[in-house]
């Protein structure tokens, strides 16, 4: 057959309706990993459903050209090692903690910048807004992609009493999550720990920390309140709010071609109206789950939220600002939707 016969034959193919773009016709199977509780679609921790229900409805709108495996409770690998592993391609997609990458890239502490988001409303204004494109344009220049917008507010698990003012946290040993968090901790006089959140109840159980901060989902989750004494919630309001987005590798992302990319796209957004439902739900449901377990529960006052904010502007927002201009574009950017 003659060079001309070949490819006026491709020609005819590529036009004929039984044709099958050989990019669609091979199967992709991504890796999805957190650090969270396994459940099911209908029932578990919401970000562990909502990456099955991602991984689902992605699968139907590429007629199956895109599956996914999803590994929970990091067992594919460990939890500080998922978001190093998307920049460089080893990792696919992980829904975790922002800010935990903070030793990494330290922009990315602002997704747990005590006192600067204080509602869901202002955290999911992010998005499409100046903080949230600016912040975006960096993520994709370290080598990921944002999926899904999430925002989880939190609160304070304590082995004693509950941890409502800023002095009840002097001389106990508590979590706070992040750089900054750690620094608004100290100011109050607190001894600070380091760890993820799968890794706080054995802190607690040994004794090793008094009190951490950590989303309403994980107080649930990774049962706490057998744990604990007092719970402070954020369900009035909250100086902790978490940024925790389903996230993918660039270099994953963009080997796709632009049909998957935009299904993949769609259906994360899809899934931030369920994500911003499910972890107020578990705002009001885990003042339930700590009082059936004997657990005091307080909440938080305006008052009492503002004394944090003073501490955090002070301390936390100046040192993130220090680090770098990209640092203090952010936080200006951010002040904006205060």
């Amino acid at each position: 057959m003659s060079v001309m016969t070949r490819r006026a034959l491709l020609g005819a193919l590529a036009t004929s309706p039984l044709w099958v773009n050989p990019v669609w016709a091979q199967s992709s199977n991504l890796k999805i990993s957190h650090q969270f509780p396994g459940g099911s679609v209908a029932e578990g921790d919401f970000r562990d459903r909502l990456c099955r229900m991602f991984a689902a409805e992605v699968e139907k709108r590429t007629r199956g050209a895109l599956k996914f495996s999803i590994y929970p409770g990091s067992s594919l690998m460990k939890t500080n090692a998922q978001f190093s592993a998307m920049r460089k391609g080893a990792l696919d997609m992980s829904l975790v903690p922002l800010s935990y990458a903070g030793g990494e890239v330290p922009e990315v502490n602002i997704g747990l910048m005590p006192g600067l988001v204080t509602s869901y409303d202002q955290g999911m204004a992010w998005k499409n807004s100046e903080v949230g494109k600016e912040l975006a344009r960096i993520l994709a220049e370290k080598g990921i992609v944002v999926v899904s917008w999430i925002w989880q507010a939190g609160g304070v698990a304590s082995r004693s009493k509950p941890i409502i003012d800023p002095e009840d946290a002097r001389g106990l040993k508590v979590r706070g999550g992040s750089r900054e968090m750690d620094l608004i901790l100290k100011e109050a006089g607190a001894a600070v720990v380091t760890l993820p959140s799968n890794e706080i109840y054995a802190g607690m159980q040994t004794g090793a920390m008094d009190a951490a901060l950590t989303s309403s989902t994980s107080l649930i989750s990774f049962r706490l309140e057998e744990v604990s004494k007092a719970l402070t919630t954020g369900r009035a309001g909250a100086y902790w709010f978490m940024f925790e987005p389903l996230m993918m590798s660039k270099a994953v992302f963009d080997r796709l071609p632009k049909d998957q990319q935009a299904a993949i796209m769609a259906v994360g957004g899809d899934l931030e109206t369920f994500a911003r439902k499910a972890a107020q739900d578990d705002d009001a449901a885990v003042a339930a789950v700590y009082q059936r377990a004997g657990a005091r529960v307080a909440d938080l006052n305006p008052a009492t939220l503002k004394k944090w904010q003073d501490i955090a502007r002070n301390t936390a927002w100046k040192d993130y600002a220090a680090r770098n201009a990209n640092c203090a574009k952010l936080l200006s950017l951010a002040e904006k939707l205060l």
